[in-house]
């Protein structure tokens, strides 16, 4: 069991970077599917839909073995970080895109009639209802996340899945380990789940509009 959990740190790592870096990336490409111009909108919805219809599992292989066909050498772990984050971008931007068209135009409006620059708008009225709107979504794609972190197994990467594998192949005990795994799995998952169901409440009773 000690040598599966040393898996955890590289699992956490690959689901946190991923998510933390989609999160970032997936900013401009949410206020690009409100722009005024039509081809640009087309655009990025069209690149947000093609990343999402495409299994991870062939984009992990896309990145770690295509990019070293044409000379760009990445380890197992930069491989699947990198694959990760570019796949949460395009979930996180429709997630955004989602959030942002649940608030009314009246609130931009009105924070616009009341002298407010775009800055402190989208700060102080519009983040903190979008976010309210998203948390919830951005909690349950992280927790998905953490589960698909688990293909970077298949690329190399020594995490909780490629240790368990190991460790099953070594000992012939294949459901004792990957129950443990699962649990793991489990505990990982719920602190995120719990924490945002709390934040969600506060939000909720913060910045709720009547």
């Amino acid at each position: 069991m000690g040598y599966i959990a040393l898996g955890i740190g590289a699992t956490l790592l690959i689901t946190a970077s991923a998510f933390t870096i989609g999160g970032i990336l997936a900013i401009p490409l949410a206020l690009a599917q409100r722009s005024r111009f039509a081809f640009l909108r087309i655009l990025v919805r069209g690149v947000v839909n093609l990343v999402r219809a495409v299994p991870p599992l062939v984009w992990l292989f896309l990145v770690f073995f295509g990019f070293a066909e044409l000379g760009l050498r990445m380890s197992p772990l930069m491989a699947a970080i990198a694959t990760f984050s570019f796949i949460a971008m395009s979930y996180f931007a429709e997630i955004y895109r989602a959030g942002l068209a649940a608030l009314s135009r009246g609130q931009e409006e009105a924070s616009a009639a009341l002298g407010l620059s775009t800055v402190d708008s989208y700060r102080f009225i519009v983040v903190p209802q979008v976010f309210r709107v998203v948390g919830p979504m951005m909690a349950s794609y992280g927790i998905g996340l953490l589960k698909d972190s688990a293909l970077a197994s298949t690329i190399g990467v020594v995490e909780l899945t490629f240790r368990a594998a190991s460790q099953a192949q070594q000992t012939g005990q294949g459901l004792t380990v990957f129950a443990i795994v699962g649990i793991i799995y489990l505990i990982l998952s719920l602190p995120l789940a719990i924490v945002s169901r709390q934040v969600d409440s506060r939000l909720r009773a913060r910045f709720s509009v009547a």
